[in-house]
């Protein structure tokens, strides 16, 4: 079982590899769902000197623990269910709740309710279904701003919004004028 600096380590190592650089650790994602063979990842890893002990125990124990549920294995494979910023991966459209939300800092509000949430670095927006990993995402760069994402209007604009698993919705752009500040001590 790893200790929890190490599991946090490994974990940004197989974020590399999946969502941001895997062609720098001789990794070739599927384009159409981001994933890869467990055992090549895996391989990929232990390549590293750090990482040579790895295990498989211990990939799927990063991916059990991991506070936003980035990674997912199905069968044999391994991706990541979002965040990528190397080819952009395919998700197949869905109807998500009325209100999503989206975390970010408090220097990004008044550009965002002039111009709405762009991807950025990332090839997608990222929203929750819950202020949990909303705040978790937007707690990281500043002084955290909750906004409320009215999906309703958003579809009526032509925003599609994918699902990417566990409470986290990808969408390419939400317009300004679907987003509102919200009050981060609301309750879940």
């Amino acid at each position: 079982m790893l200790n929890p600096v190490t599991e946090k380590n490994l974990s940004k190592l197989m974020t590399k590899i999946l969502r941001h650089t895997p062609e720098e650790l001789g990794v070739e994602l599927n384009t159409g769902d981001g994933s890869c063979p467990v055992d090549v990842l895996l391989y990929a890893i232990q390549a590293q000197p750090r990482w040579s002990w790895v295990k498989l125990e211990d990939v799927e124990q990063v991916v059990q623990n991991s506070d936003k549920q980035r990674f997912v294995i199905e069968g044999d494979r391994i991706r990541a269910r979002y965040g990528h910023s190397h080819d952009k991966v395919q998700y197949t459209p869905g109807i998500p709740p009325a209100v999503l939300y989206h975390g970010t800092n408090k220097m990004a509000v008044s550009s965002i309710l002039r111009e709405g949430i762009s991807p950025m670095s990332r090839q997608y927006v990222h929203l929750s279904e819950g202020t949990h990993f909303a705040t978790l995402a937007g707690s990281r760069r500043g002084e955290l701003v909750i906004l409320t994402i009215d999906t309703l209007k958003a579809q009526q604009l032509g925003v599609a919004f994918y699902y990417a698993g566990n409470e986290v919705w990808l969408a390419d752009h939400v317009p300004s004028e679907c987003c509102k500040t919200t009050d981060t001590r609301k309750k879940e």
